[in-house]
């Protein structure tokens, strides 16, 4: 069984036909629409007498960005080298106190 459906997704002005596995739709669909809201939002407020490839570029510096802030966050290697300072100094606690 093909779980493959064909949709068509409107952003910045233009569809775009795309076949996608059923659970992603919904997620497609929210994130065509979060595009065409931060597209919308630079239309109105910030750069009314740009055209909508100078919107799509600057929604996607936006969630460039978020994305590597989101990423930096994730980061653990901070936190794994932390754990290894404070179990090393256990461990040289617990060598002292025998």
């Amino acid at each position: 069984m093909d779980d493959k459906l064909s949709i068509k997704l409107y952003i910045a002005e233009r569809y775009y036909p795309l076949k996608v596995d059923r659970n992603e739709e919904e997620r497609l669909r929210k994130a065509a629409k979060l595009i065409n809201d931060k597209i919308l939002q630079y239309k109105e407020k910030k750069y009314t007498n740009k055209d909508v490839q100078d919107f799509m570029a600057m929604v996607s510096l936006q969630f460039a960005t978020k994305y590597l802030e989101c990423e930096e966050k994730l980061d653990e290697s901070p936190i794994i080298e932390k754990i290894d300072i404070i179990n090393t100094e256990l461990e040289q606690f617990l060598q002292n106190k025998e």
